[in-house]
């Protein structure tokens, strides 16, 4: 089959169904906690954050006319953790050991679709599923746009397009496991569902419940949130190809 052929077949798919599947696999992840690991060691979760996998979303494809939400993720490999030192430089000059616990082997099949965001009122005319769809394709059979990295940037990832659910996963038939309520992610204002929200950097937390090795998210709108700070909505100036969707 060809890459005109699978892209087309991948397009119709998503057209279909409004939602994109891939996989992405690494070496190593790491799922920090950004509340109890802004310096020195960091110890992963078990399991991605909703904001990883965003961020590999956005990785692949991302324009400010539409949000990406994650709807669920299947762990694919046995959950196993590695220990490495790190030397951090202090602020005088000499150095720190710190420990950092990764996860090691991961891949994990992803389901997500994108919503038009309604605070980007100036993208109305861009909203177009055909065209995005193509896009974000094309994208992925490429490996993505931006460097894909599975939490932080020294964890480099792969992405390839997969129907979700496909495969054996190390999980099959374990039943339901919870691990918790977890650190879930960032509401940015330009992503404001709500007054409470809007002009705000928010911090979102969820409980996280693995069956069967899948978690279904919660959106950020169903998460227990702080906010952080006052803030406001980034403006972007369009690259001469960006408003027919060149690539």
């Amino acid at each position: 089959m060809s890459q005109n052929q699978r892209q087309s077949e991948l397009v119709a798919r998503y057209m279909k169904d409004k939602k994109v599947t891939f996989e992405v696999h690494a070496h190593m992840a790491l799922f920090a906690d950004p509340i109890i690991s802004a310096g020195g060691e960091k110890t992963t979760y078990s399991v991605p954050t909703y904001e990883a996998i965003k961020g590999v979303c956005k990785s692949i494809y991302w324009k400010p006319t539409f949000i990406w939400v994650v709807d669920k993720v299947r762990i694919m490999n046995e959950i196993k953790t590695e220990v490495s030192g790190k030397k951090l430089l202090r602020t005088d000059g000499t150095n720190d050991l710190a420990n950092y616990t990764y996860l090691t082997d991961v891949s994990y099949q992803v389901m997500a679709h994108i919503e038009w965001n309604e605070n980007r009122s100036e993208y109305k005319g861009d909203r177009d599923w055909l065209k995005h769809y193509n896009i974000f394709a094309k994208s992925l059979m490429r490996g993505g746009r931006l460097p894909v990295f599975l939490g932080k940037s020294e964890c480099s990832a792969y992405v390839t397009p997969i129907e979700f659910g496909v495969g054996k996963s190390f999980y099959d038939g374990t039943g339901r496991i919870n691990l918790g309520l977890m650190y879930h992610g960032i509401t940015y204002p330009d992503e404001a569902y709500s007054e409470e929200t809007k002009d705000a950097l928010t911090l979102d937390f969820a409980p996280v419940i693995m069956e069967n090795g899948i978690i279904e998210y919660k959106r950020p709108d169903e998460c227990i949130h702080k906010k952080i700070r006052s803030g406001e909505m980034k403006q972007f100036i369009e690259k001469e190809g960006e408003e027919n969707g060149t690539v």
